[in-house]
């Protein structure tokens, strides 16, 4: 895939705020449950760039191959926690917004496992990862992981 653009060259300071608080966000909450939540929304949107990217970092911050592949079966598998498994529904909710009122289910799910300021933070990641999404199917975008972080 070629890129149609380079949103850091084409935006820089924009983009830099943007991943500072793409980092400052993903900190946020323990790394393995955000990784998960980046690859299903990244799945839900077909976006093969981020799933590929973070795929690739989950593995490095020691998630199994099975709950990397589960991940989108995840109601049927029995390898996510319930805390998990809130943050998923509402990772799904979120991210398919136009399909229906499908977050209030998810909202009282994801009540019980995450204090509010938790949920904030949930949901800013939902929001930052369907950014990237967004940008990177948009603009045709492929980053090798490697080359990715040797930038960072």
């Amino acid at each position: 895939m070629t890129a149609k653009l380079d949103p850091f060259a084409a935006a820089p300071a924009l983009m830099k705020n943007w991943m500072s608080t793409s980092i400052a966000v993903a900190s946020s909450l323990e790394p393995s449950l955000i990784e998960l939540v980046k690859i299903r929304a990244s799945q839900i949107n077909a976006c093969a760039n981020c799933i590929n990217m973070h795929t690739v970092e989950a593995r490095a911050k020691g998630e199994t191959e099975q709950r990397i592949y589960l991940l989108s079966a995840w109601r049927e598998a029995p390898c996510y926690t319930d805390r998990e498994r809130a943050a998923l529904g509402w990772t799904e909710a979120l991210t398919r917004l136009s399909e229906g009122h499908a977050h209030e289910n998810a909202y009282q799910t994801l009540q019980a496992h995450f204090t509010q300021e938790e949920q904030v933070k949930l949901t800013l990641m939902v929001n930052v990862i369907n950014g990237w999404n967004r940008l990177a199917v948009g603009f045709g975008l492929w980053v090798d992981p490697a080359a990715a972080k040797a930038v960072a």
